[in-house]
């Protein structure tokens, strides 16, 4: 475990978080289908800045967390430090999902950098709980798209998981699975011929959510198969920065088409 003691009190971090809290923030999480249950309202943006100056700090991360407040959760993923993590940190975090924010968020700031991740991504996709299944194929995604090094074969396994759990109805799992469908493909040109592969056995099963996910993730991959480069960005994270970007405004005054854009470009695959 790292020795840097922390340079603020988890107390003291707390009270900062409490001090940019916005209501009008956490209506625009709750229609964004983040409920959590104990939020403060604070965009992205101001969390990475703080973050960024209270620095890497694994016991203070792990103290955040037991908080319960739902940004304390996110902070402690962008402070913690992937070499220590362990399975048991893990299991104990992923068992406290309880929105598509904070999952998303650990898995692809701090999850995805740790050993474990690969096998994590498959054990997760197995359990019936909503926000771990999720976890596993989010973990699948941001491992497309930030570990550069993994060879192919990596990826592979992942299809046949895709498969099988492309008939979950359940919201947050079935557009994880898209996520990961796209990413991979997204990948290189080998990977996106196994997932256009992988895309039109999903749209032969007779389900709803299999239907989705084959037309949504094939309609976007053979677009990309038709450019010269063949690489896209994340759309939907890309999305969500955005409107965590706005100023705090409620949404019923927001642009017509800028929400729309947003709602367009993430929601429909998150």
């Amino acid at each position: 475990m790292s020795n840097t003691p922390p340079v603020l009190s988890p107390e003291q971090v707390l009270e900062k978080l409490r001090q940019h809290a916005d209501p009008q923030v956490v209506q625009g999480q709750s229609r964004f289908g983040s409920r959590p249950a104990h939020p403060l309202g604070i965009k992205i943006p101001v969390l990475r800045t703080i973050a960024k100056e209270i620095g890497r700090n694994h016991a203070l991360g792990l103290a955040l967390w037991t908080s319960g407040i739902h940004e304390a959760r996110i902070l402690a993923a962008m402070i913690d430090e992937p070499q220590y993590v362990t399975c048991e940190q893990m299991e104990a975090w992923v068992r406290d999902f309880d929105t598509w924010d904070v999952c998303d968020q650990v898995c692809g700031g701090l999850f995805d950098k740790t050993p474990y991740a690969y096998q994590k991504a498959i054990e997760w996709c197995h359990r019936e709980e909503e926000f771990v299944r999720r976890a596993g194929f989010v973990l699948m995604a941001y491992l497309a798209v930030h570990d550069k090094r993994a060879s192919d074969k990596m990826f592979s396994p992942f299809f046949p998981l895709i498969k099988q759990y492309a008939t979950d109805e359940r919201n947050f799992v079935k557009k994880a699975v898209n996520w990961a469908l796209r990413q991979i493909g997204k990948r290189n040109v080998q990977l996106r011929t196994q997932a256009i592969a992988c895309g039109e056995e999903i749209q032969q099963v007779n389900s709803r959510a299999a239907r989705w996910i084959a037309s949504d993730a094939l309609r976007e991959l053979r677009k990309i198969a038709k450019t010269s480069s063949g690489v896209e960005s994340n759309s939907d994270e890309g999305a969500w920065r955005r409107f965590q970007s706005l100023r705090c405004s409620p949404l019923s005054s927001m642009s017509g088409s800028y929400e729309g854009s947003v709602a367009k470009n993430l929601e429909p695959r998150k």
